[in-house]
């Protein structure tokens, strides 16, 4: 059955810096609410930002669930709780609809979208072939002490990040691979990546927030690292592409 919007309860309070100005959003029992301190500095934020701030906070209530899959996202109800125009709206949810996070039904109401077991395995197989030619390319360049360095200090914060929140661990095990791209410098591989990130969070969370954390644990990592550093580049394409089998399996019943 599908759900309204009006039953997300309990969300947290999010806080995202624009331009160097701290606004709140507040995503309480109440639904989502803008706020600034003063409150004039609203008022000098542009309509980019006022975008940029309703995606995110859409974004991030999808993909760690407290927007359920299948709940309708009623735009005027939305443009009410985030203090914004509803063009401002519809450009956030069209940004949505490109990262497949949200859908249009038979009759163009928009929903959150349902990953089903096959989603969750077509998304981690295109991420194994990114990242694993990512892993390829960085085993394959002349000087990587810079690269194992960086990739290092990634599997660092993972472990730091062990006793923190859901959110914190997320964000360190995406960095780490988002990194793996990154650090090639080739962009069209990053921003291939990128467009996938929000399907990639919503995948992650697909078995639950137990499973999603057995799967972010260094040690998981640290052979594509040690790959890397050796120079192996089929070796490390092949730990990339292991990794992502593996969790796929897991997350859609199918493994161990």
């Amino acid at each position: 059955m599908m759900q309204e919007l009006t039953s997300m309860k309990d969300l947290s309070v999010r806080k995202i810096n624009v331009n160097e100005q701290m606004s709140t959003l507040s995503t309480g029992g109440e639904g989502f609410i803008m706020t600034a301190a003063p409150p004039s500095l609203l008022g000098g934020l542009e309509k980019n930002n006022l975008r940029q701030l309703a995606l995110t906070a859409l974004r991030r209530a999808i993909t760690t669930g407290e927007l359920a899959p299948g709940t309708h996202l009623v735009e005027t109800e939305l443009s009410e709780k985030l203090q914004i125009s509803r063009g401002t709206l519809r450009e956030a949810m069209r940004q949505l609809q490109q990262e497949g996070l949200i859908s249009a039904g038979a009759r163009g109401r928009l929903a959150v979208r349902h990953l089903g077991s096959a989603d969750v395995r077509d998304i981690f197989q295109v991420r194994a072939a990114l990242e694993g030619l990512a892993a390829r390319m960085l085993s394959e360049q002349n000087d990587r002490d810079a690269v194992i360095k960086e990739l290092e200090e990634g599997i660092l914060r993972m472990e730091e990040s062990a006793d923190g929140t859901l959110d914190e661990r997320i964000e360190a095990d995406l960095n780490f691979h988002q990194m793996l791209c990154s650090l090639t410098g080739n962009r069209t591989l990053l921003h291939s990546w990128k467009s996938l990130e929000g399907s990639i969070r919503m995948s992650v969370m697909y078995a639950g927030v137990d499973q999603a954390l057995s799967n972010m644990s260094p040690h998981r990592h640290a052979g594509i690292v040690e790959a890397i550093k050796t120079g192996d580049s089929l070796g490390a394409a092949r730990a990339v592409e292991d990794h992502m089998h593996e969790t796929a399996q897991i997350l859609t019943g199918n493994g161990a």
